[in-house]
């Protein structure tokens, strides 16, 4: 009865919060379904709205509104969050064209939904650190690794968003942990190098890698840089 209830309350959360910050109910004609979990319903939504051009920004046709499709049906779908921010800075506005909410209510939509999936708060960590708001990434990122403390891709943002801040040893110990673990990209490690704060980790140092985990990590939170690294609101709104 107890976990009935806490489902429940979960559901009723989900629908509740995004609507209370004018970013829409969940509830969709298809879906919503969990990107996680749900693959075999995942294939019809890709092929007809968010196949690689959609996702590279290539093909401009309906852009905006297909990936829109793609978060209503896979309200955590980690790659359409990624487009459709990327896709903000592009056209320098908070809401695409096409799209039915801002980015940042897609950020909420998919935490509301699924409050357990870190890679939607390290997704939202980004978009924070590249609108300036380095304080809220950090405390986004840290919520994530709260929920996966081995995932790579926490660590790497992390390290950005404290590198921000101007914490380097923070910084430079999330750079660690994210290398250790097989993390391909190299701008936090270059940032730290350019600021004179890097330092090889020490050899044998404990806890860097989880035991029988996996060494690199399964996705990879792409690095990119806005047009001018403002936020998406003051854009638009300039």
């Amino acid at each position: 009865m107890m976990v009935l209830l806490a489902l429940s309350s979960h559901a009723l959360f989900a629908q509740e919060a995004p609507a209370a910050l004018g970013c829409g109910t969940l509830q969709n004609a298809y879906g919503p379904f969990d990107y996680r979990t749900d693959k075999g319903r995942l294939g019809i939504v890709e092929k007809f709205h968010f196949g690689p051009g959609q996702e590279t920004l290539s093909n401009k046709v309906g852009l905006g509104g297909n990936i829109d499709y793609t978060l209503r049906a896979f309200p955590n779908h980690h790659r359409a969050l990624m487009s459709m921010m990327k896709l903000g800075f592009l056209e320098r506005t908070s809401k695409p064209k096409g799209a039915d909410y801002t980015i940042k209510c897609y950020m909420v939509r998919a935490e509301a939904f699924r409050p357990d999936d870190a890679m939607v708060k390290v997704i939202h960590g980004l978009y924070l650190i590249q609108s300036g708001a380095a304080q809220e990434a950090v405390a986004k990122l840290e919520q994530a690794r709260e929920l996966d403390s081995y995932n790579a891709n926490v660590h790497y943002n992390l390290g950005l968003a404290y590198f921000d801040l101007k914490k380097y040893e923070l910084a430079l110990e999330s750079a660690h942990v994210a290398y250790a673990q097989g993390f391909p990209l190299r701008g936090l490690r270059d940032k730290l190098k350019r600021a004179g704060k890097w330092r090889d980790p020490v050899a044998g140092r404990a806890g860097l890698v989880a035991p029988n985990l996996p060494s690199a990590p399964a996705e990879i939170v792409p690095e990119f840089e806005s047009p001018d690294k403002g936020t998406p609101e003051s854009a638009s709104e300039s």
